[in-house]
Formats: C-alpha cells, structure tokens, sequence
C-alpha cells in the first residue's frame, strides 16, 4: 500500500512500523503530553520519518476530533506512512499493551480488593487521583481559559452537570454551537483537500458498519447488558473531546447513578489504576466495563464486557481518522471549527471541576445526598459522615505531588503507602 500523502522520506517498512509504535505503546506512560512528546522524540527526532510541521498540523487535527488524541495521533501518522493498514498498526499498538495490564488488574482488584489493607492501600490512591483530576483542571483552564467569554463557558458547564444535571452530550453540543456562533467565518480561501482516495466512500461505510453492527447483533440477540455496554461506550466515543477526565463525571453517573454497576469508590479505583498502565487514559472504560461485568455475571461476562468496551469506544477513533485525515490541512484551517473545539474545550474545564468535587465528596464523606434549594437540586454532604482518615489523605497528597513533581507512578505509589500508614494510626 503506498502513503498517502508525499513524502520525501520513503515510507518505513512494515516491521519498522511495528517496531516503533509496539515500543510507543509499551512506553506511553504519563498521560497524553507524555505520550504526544515520546511519539515526537521517535517519528520526528529520531527516525526523521516525519517533519516539525507535518506532526503538529497532525496534533492540530486530532485535537478537533473525540476521542483520545495521543492514540488518534499515532494512527494519523501511521497511516501517512502506510496507508489505512499503517493507521490500524500503530493505533492498535497503541492501546493492546494498556489493555492486557487493565485485564490482569481488573481480575487481581476483584479478587483482593476487599481485603482491609488493600482497601486502605486505595483510600490513599483515591487521594492521589483527586489531585491528578485537579491538576488536569489546572493544566487545562491555563489553556483554555483567557477570555471572559471561556470563563463564562467554564461557569456554565459546571452549573448545568452539578446543579441542573443536564446530560453531558447536550452540554457539549451547546458549547460547540455557542463556538460556532461566536467566530466569523474567514475571507481566506480554506485549502482543498489533499489526494482523497477514489474508494474513500467505502472506507467511511465499512468502518462505520465494523463499528455498528456487531452492537446492533448484541440488541437483536438479545444480550441486554453487554448491548448496553456498547451503545453506552459508543455514545461516549462520539463526545469525548477534551480527553477521558471530560467525560468522567458523564461516565460516572450512567455507570453508578443509573445503572447502579460499580460504586462511586470503584470508579475513582478504576481511575487509578488506569493511571498506571500505558496507553490512553480513556482505557478506563474497558476497566469500567470490566468491573461492571464481574459484578454482573463473574469474569465471562467481565471479559466480554471489556471487549465489547474496547470495541465501542476505539473503533470510532479508526473511523474518525480514516474518514478525515486527507481533509487534514482543510480542517486545521477552518475558524469555525476551530472556535468551536475552543467553546467545547472551555467548557470542559467547568466539566472537570464538577468531577473534581463529585470525587471529592465522595471520598472524604461516606454519605452524600441531594437536597432541594428551591427549583434545583444540589449534591451535598452529611457532615457527620466525614472520613478523618481520608481527609488527612487528601491533605496529604497535595504535598506529596508538589514534592514529586508530576511523577504520577510515584505519586500513586507512595499514597498507597500512605494511606496504609494513616489507616493503621486511626485504627489504632
């Protein structure tokens, strides 16, 4: 298969590509800007088999789109290399490391994660994670927030997920149009797209089908759960910008609140653990999925149902990148567009402060309830329910992250340590 856009660099062999991106994906650690700057050390820095410029007008595109950007970036640039089979390789060496280990953690978290130490081994890893969460809000709102009007995207989107309780989609899709609105279209010309294959019809039509119709089979079946597990997952992958902590609080509130499949505390377990594994973050719904399907019917259904999440959630992303990458230059140059992910980036920052306290409240106060102030309702704690031995956790983990630097292994690491410490004073 030839690569699909020129290129002065031959295009690598397939055991090149392999090689490269199997070691991107056994290495990707840490995050997206992690994973975003090994892809660069390794496809720009070393290999040379991309330019400066052709891997940032790449990211540039895969910000505009759902879904995890650091594996979307990784099968953008294996398929200027390779073609649609190129994009499938690296994508998909990518993301099978970090699901292999979310499989094994799964299984090990079901089998000892009711035993007392372990318990409080990931009370402190629950006060790590509402760090992490806050510092993503951090890092994001310095971003995304620099004028009154991303503010006030920001202050809407926290008002419509913790007081109105709005649906996440809805909220997206308002802040996308509110975008859209707000920037005038551009004089300049916008640049045609670039070598558009003649069956490029077909590739949209059989990706959207691969995607689909295994989730439809689950309906007509009559597997309930799992159907329900992919179209949930499916939905989630077609609104998934600003990265996996955006949708965790949509996440949490259809899986716990809904569904009643996991707790809110194994959510923020799940959350976690998915921080240690490599791989995109978003991994986290397979661990959902997973947790939810052992609960439901023991491991059978828990592997099925992390299939069947891994299928609903990265299927979409081939699709997006197949279906948009030869309109790449068009679509970064678009101001629209561009306005648009701004609006929806601004208001996932208001997103991420709703998830941030949900996690919060339910981490330092064993019962939560809703109380009704006037026409809304809002989420509050019962005060005398608070966990002392969790509050001192999460004072703690602030402390210990600044000290670390960002070392989010080190950080989970050491506050499940901690929280083992703490626990065993309070109890004694």
């Amino acid at each position: 298969m030839t690569t699909p856009l020129a290129s002065q660099t031959p295009a690598p062999s397939w055991w090149a590509l392999f090689h490269c991106f199997g070691m991107i994906g056994l290495l990707s650690f840490g995050g997206p800007a992690a994973q975003i700057a090994l892809m660069h050390r390794e496809l720009v820095d070393r290999r040379d088999w991309l330019e400066e410029e052709a891997f940032l007008r790449g990211l540039s595109f895969c910000m505009l789109l759902p879904g995890p950007e650091a594996m979307q970036l990784a099968t953008y640039t294996g398929w200027r290399m390779r073609g649609v089979g190129g994009g499938l390789l690296a994508g998909s060496l990518f993301i099978l490391p970090g699901a292999l280990v979310i499989a094994a953690l799964v299984f090990l978290y079901v089998s000892f994660g009711t035993l007392p130490a372990v318990q409080s081994a990931f009370l402190g890893i629950k006060a790590a994670v509402v760090v992490i969460v806050i510092q993503a809000l951090w890092r994001i709102s310095q971003k995304a927030l620099k004028t009154p009007g991303a503010w006030a995207l920001a202050l809407g989107g926290f008002v419509a997920l913790f007081v109105f309780d709005l649906p996440f989609p809805l909220v997206v899709l308002l802040a996308g149009g509110i975008g859209l609105l707000q920037r005038a279209p551009s004089t300049d010309p916008l640049p045609s797209a670039h070598h558009v294959p003649a069956h490029h019809g077909r590739t949209i039509l059989f990706w959207t089908a691969l995607w689909l119709l295994p989730l439809l089979g689950l309906s007509l079946i009559g597997a309930e759960f799992l159907a329900t597990i992919g179209w949930f997952f499916a939905k989630l992958a077609v609104v998934t910008f600003g990265g996996a902590y955006a949708v965790l609080a949509y996440m949490t509130q259809t899986v716990v609140s809904d569904h009643g499949w996991i707790t809110t505390g194994q959510m923020i377990d799940a959350l976690g653990l998915a921080e240690t594994t490599p791989g995109p973050l978003v991994l986290v719904t397979q661990f959902v999925a997973m947790l939810a399907g052992s609960e439901v019917g023991g491991a059978k259904l828990a592997i099925a149902a992390g299939a069947v999440a891994l299928w609903a959630t990265f299927v979409p992303c081939f699709l997006w990148i197949f279906a948009t990458a030869p309109y790449v230059e068009r679509l970064t140059a678009h101001p629209r567009l561009r306005s648009a992910l701004a609006a929806i980036t601004a208001s996932v920052a208001g997103m991420m402060l709703n998830l941030s306290v949900w996690f919060l409240l339910h981490l330092l106060f064993q019962t939560n309830t809703h109380r009704d102030l006037g026409p809304i309702s809002v989420p509050l704690p019962e005060f005398g329910s608070l966990d002392q031995t969790a509050l001192i956790l999460t004072a703690l983990a602030p402390v210990v992250a600044a000290l670390l630097r960002g070392r989010i292994l080190w950080l989970l690491a050491t506050m499940a340590c901690f929280g083992l410490v703490v626990a065993g004073f309070t109890v004694g």
